[in-house]
């Protein structure tokens, strides 16, 4: 197996989309900055916060974390986004209660703890089987 990066170009195209990623992630942040912001003036009009509106914030809050987390350590844990979808499942069902069927609202009741039930795995197969350090030389050719 032949090292990685051997080429000049190889090492270009790397260099490339992690440009493109970073690109990514600042638009995405960028993006949730001002969808926070409009939410946030939209609350100060109102004069009121809900329920509904206090889940949105924990969404906009979740996403900036899982930004940030990536951002430190280069990883995305695959927690963040399910409890990105844990928030607004539970803030869906709260605030459409009133139009749904019983059958509806048992669907995302167990969609809800469906992912809770991976979180809970994910989080007992870290603890059980935790990762071995990988060398960095096999660690870029996985």
């Amino acid at each position: 197996m032949k090292p990685p990066y051997e080429h000049r170009t190889d090492r270009l195209a790397h260099h490339v989309l992690m440009w493109i990623e970073r690109l990514g992630l600042a638009l995405v942040t960028v993006a949730t900055f001002f969808s926070l912001a409009h939410e946030l003036a939209r609350m100060w009009h109102a004069g009121m916060v809900g329920l509904g509106d206090l889940l949105q914030l924990f969404l906009y809050l979740e996403v900036f974390s899982m930004i940030n987390s990536y951002f430190g350590s280069g990883k995305l844990p695959m927690r963040y986004p399910i409890y990105i979808a844990m928030v607004a499942l539970a803030r869906y069902l709260l605030l459409d209660m009133k139009e749904m069927t019983e059958t509806h609202m048992l669907a995302v009741s167990s969609a809800i703890f469906i992912l809770a039930i991976s979180v809970l795995a994910m989080r007992f197969g870290h603890a059980r089987f935790p990762y071995e350090d990988i060398p960095e030389q096999k660690r870029d050719l996985l």
